[in-house]
């Protein structure tokens, strides 16, 4: 018996982070539904898996162990609400005018966790409303839906852990005072609202994908995170063909992630070894906008999908349509003018017409001074002056991107495209 033990223990290890990444914020979207409060529901789900980390290596693992969580969870709720029976009136930092409902202590069964009501999208759209700043909006997304702690948030985003505690307090302060309800909105408001839980979580993904300082291009944890969360979304919102559109962009850029660095490199898509693009995520993410377009409701995301789609088709970069890239960029541009979509256009048009069209869109976008400070842009002059062979203004370019960039992995490619260039000249 005692040699199963260790055996036991990491079964019993397995299931509960299986459970946890899978199951806990559907559990915790439900318990806040509950007992109107953040806190009070992270503290039951919290104390629920370390119960299961004492029983189940000794009883084994329940037939159903997320059911087994929320009905730990469920009696923590319960508990909470006896010991604070006579203050709560006064002390319940985040009630929505629901009472804690007394249901039975009996473990709920497979069929009765799975016709629970799914709270998760009233969830996203708390986490995701306007009355909040888009950091905390983020930060209570992973905590509550993605089910990170604060320390790895902490570690995410680079910050300071204690800064990162203030960041959920604060949020969730803010939503007791501003009376933000737990609720799926009204028609009417629900296009802009699922718009800012979009943002959201692409956001966490493009963090994720390109982190924005630190030495690492590639966050893998926030990429997945962000493609689960877009998963989710898509379950509860089948027929919103912007979801369907976010988490097809994501699932083709993610397919990408193994080629974009080579011995703590970056490599240009250009550059980047085919062979190592995951094709089973480009195959979903192909039938996953074709699901989209189905519906006949194009928009932003649908739009950038495609253009990715175009890459991911491409069996070597000559391969590359730049024309039809082209044309989608001008369709995009015209739903959400931006001089960054203005600028991925540009590189589309040096491509696939000529170098110097291609400049000339560039140099017209750069006028306006709106991308000064914007790395890309000038790290895409560089590249096309590049291309032109003009190595001394290339070298400019690259030299100006350099100072904008604080991504370690990008510095050190700029680096070396600098160093290419004035070696160049130099001849």
């Amino acid at each position: 018996m005692m040699g199963n033990e260790p055996a036991a223990k990491m079964d019993a290890t397995s299931a509960i982070e299986s459970v946890f990444r899978e199951d806990s914020g559907r559990i915790i979207a439900s318990l806040i539904r509950i007992s109107g409060s953040f806190d009070r529901a992270e503290e039951a789900v919290q104390e629920a898996f370390a119960a299961a980390m004492t029983a189940w290596p000794e009883r084994g693992i329940p037939q159903n162990p997320a059911a087994w969580i929320m009905t730990a969870a469920h009696r923590k709720l319960i508990d909470q609400g006896r010991h604070e029976k006579t203050k709560r009136d006064k002390e319940d930092s985040l009630r929505y005018e629901i009472e804690v409902v007394n249901s039975p202590t009996i473990p709920m069964t497979e069929e009765e966790f799975m016709h629970l009501p799914d709270d998760r999208l009233r969830l996203i759209f708390t986490c995701c409303h306007p009355a909040l700043n888009r950091e905390a909006q983020v930060a209570l997304t992973l905590r509550t839906l993605g089910g990170l702690t604060t320390p790895e948030i902490a570690k995410a985003f680079l910050l300071p852990e204690a800064t990162l505690a203030q960041r959920l307090v604060r949020a969730k302060r803010k939503i007791a005072e501003a009376r933000i309800p737990y609720e799926v909105p009204p028609p009417e408001a629900l296009p802009d609202r699922l718009l800012s839980a979009q943002e959201v979580i692409y956001l966490i993904f493009n963090e994720g994908y390109t982190a924005a300082s630190g030495s690492h291009l590639v966050r893998h944890d926030l990429c997945n995170e962000a493609i689960r969360l877009g998963r989710v979304l898509c379950t509860l919102l089948p027929k919103d063909a912007e979801s369907l559109g976010l988490l097809t962009l994501m699932l083709l850029h993610d397919a990408r992630r193994e080629a974009r660095v080579k011995d703590g490199r970056l490599v240009t898509l250009e550059e980047q070894d085919r062979s190592l693009w995951d094709q089973s995520k480009i195959a979903e993410g192909t039938a996953y906008l074709e699901q989209a377009l189905r519906l006949r409701r194009i928009g932003p995301y649908q739009l950038q999908a495609a253009i990715i789609a175009v890459h991911c088709q491409a069996k070597t970069p000559e391969q590359t349509d730049w024309r039809q890239i082209a044309g989608l960029y001008t369709r995009l541009l015209e739903i959400n003018p931006s001089p960054v979509i203005a600028l991925n256009r540009a590189v589309a048009v040096a491509m696939g017409q000529s170098l110097e069209a291609g400049l000339k869109e560039v140099d017209e976008i750069g006028s306006s001074g709106d991308l000064e400070n914007y790395y890309l842009f000038h790290a895409t002059r560089a590249d096309i002056l590049r291309r032109m062979g003009n190595r001394e203004q290339a070298a400019a370019s690259y030299q100006r991107a350099l100072q904008l960039t604080t991504n370690v992995v990008e510095q050190a490619f700029l680096t070396r495209r600098l160093q290419e260039t004035r070696g160049a000249s130099a001849k």
